[in-house]
């Protein structure tokens, strides 16, 4: 009953998001669940094993044989229709009508499908477990990915206590207070900035609009993954971390180890291992991680901005790569070599998410002009970056500050003690009454 109770209330959370495309995701359910029931499917062969004759081990050897056949053609089938379905909507329309969830919920179902292809996890019978699964409204809209391995003893078995639930409560109001009280608020910059016209800001402001924006995107999706921790804590699943302090990082590389962690183990277990990884030498590793960041950019849109993203993101990891292989990065990461190396992440990132939220390829060439200063402004404000920074200065502060691990070690340490909790109590009806004040503002990762 508490998967039914789950899958109910996921349903109806769904609908209320976007009802128009609740029997998209059910039909996709349905479909995967069946392609699931076929791939899955192993005949016992203990007549063979237990001295069977010739004739009864020829036909068994012929039965498995056609088995294995249908099993391809139908994980083959299967991965057609889930590529397929996401295509059409990311690129059949130019991405405009994103059915809610569908690059997310896609994934996990693809990632079922390809366990239990290759036999790392059984076939679900069960179609309300696997319904569940899929569905479940904390991880549905914008992740974590979580394989169906980590889910399968708490769909069968799980525990709802009164201390999950406080527990749960915390996580999901800190991450409730990332979105509400630093993402939505240090982000305004960024749409200031672009009402008043790229042209029209002076260099200075476009570091600083660019900063605001990359501080913008990752509280608002940290927030959400925070929020589905602490959604999944309460009804008894742990949903895995999916940000370990990415601006901590000492290179590119590092720094996506620890951004969006989930979606980098899902394209690292099922692209790059799958294509040889780092095993086939030097220039075949260049080449997959080349495959795996024009995947990783189509995924997460079909316009070029994207792939310029990912293009310099590839270029900095095999610049690195290439830096390590000479004994370079490891002379770098000791002190204060490694305060040059979270500089130079603190400048190149930002470049990278200019690249990323800028879909427009003019202007996106007009804002990395005025950053650079190679491009002529327009009626430029000579002391707007300063006005900026009287704004949004505090903001800065706050979100340098959230961004190391002091915050989280501190919550860590005292979430438990009265004081904190009368905070966390005061953070949480904070940000419904700045909700209310301000209305709809939806995250960022919605539209992916």
């Amino acid at each position: 009953m508490k998967n039914v109770t789950l899958l109910s209330g996921s349903l109806i959370f769904y609908a209320y998001g976007e009802t128009k495309y609740l029997p998209l995701l059910m039909i996709s359910v349905l479909a995967n669940h069946f392609f699931g029931l076929h791939i899955g499917r192993r005949e016992r062969y203990r007549a063979e094993r237990s001295g069977a004759d010739t004739g009864q081990k020829s036909g068994i050897r012929t039965n498995r044989n056609k088995i294995n056949r249908r099993r391809k053609a139908v994980f083959a089938i299967a991965i057609l229709y889930n590529v397929g379905m996401l295509a059409v909507f990311k690129y059949g329309r130019g991405g405009r009508y994103l059915p809610l969830g569908i690059s997310f919920y896609t994934f996990q179902m693809l990632s079922y499908l390809i366990d239990v292809y290759q036999g790392e996890q059984r076939r679900e019978p069960s179609f309300l477990k696997f319904a569940t699964y899929v569905a479940m409204f904390p991880q549905l809209l914008s992740g974590p990915l979580v394989g169906y391995g980590e889910m399968r003893g708490s769909l069968a078995r799980r525990e709802f206590s009164a201390k999950g639930v406080q527990d749960g409560l915390k996580v999901f109001t800190m991450g409730l207070a990332a979105k509400v009280l630093l993402a939505d608020r240090i982000g305004l910059l960024w749409q200031e900035v672009q009402v008043t016209g790229f042209e029209s800001i002076s260099t200075p402001l476009a570091w600083l609009a660019a900063i605001a924006y990359s501080l913008k995107i990752y509280f608002d999706f940290y927030g959400y993954s925070l929020m589905a921790m602490g959604l999944g804590r309460m009804l008894g699943f742990a949903l895995p971390e999916n940000f370990r302090n990415p601006y901590m990082a000492t290179s590119v590389r590092d720094f996506y180890r620890r951004w969006h962690m989930t979606l980098g183990g899902w394209f690292r277990k099922y692209v790059y291992i799958p294509l040889g990884g780092n095993r086939r030498g030097e220039y075949r590793t260049v080449c997959h991680l080349l495959a795996v960041w024009i995947l990783t950019s189509v995924w997460h849109g079909s316009t070029g901005n994207f792939l310029i993203w990912g293009m310099l993101l590839w270029l900095a990891i095999v610049i690195e790569r290439q830096l390590e292989a000479l004994g370079v990065m490891a002379v770098l990461e000791k002190v204060p070599g490694k305060l040059l190396c979270r500089l130079f992440v603190w400048v190149y990132i930002p470049i990278t998410w200019v690249c990323f939220g800028i879909t427009d390829i003019g202007q996106l060439q007009v804002f990395l002009g005025r950053m650079f200063h190679v491009v002529p402004g327009i009626r430029v404000s000579a002391g707007d970056w300063q006005k900026a920074l009287e704004n949004y200065g505090v903001l800065f502060l706050a979100g340098a500050i959230a961004s190391t691990p002091l915050l989280k070690n501190l919550f860590r340490r005292f979430k438990d003690s009265w004081p904190v909790m009368a905070l966390l109590a005061a953070l949480f009806w904070l940000c419904v009454w700045r909700l209310q004040m301000e209305g709809h503002n939806p995250f960022m990762y919605l539209n992916f």
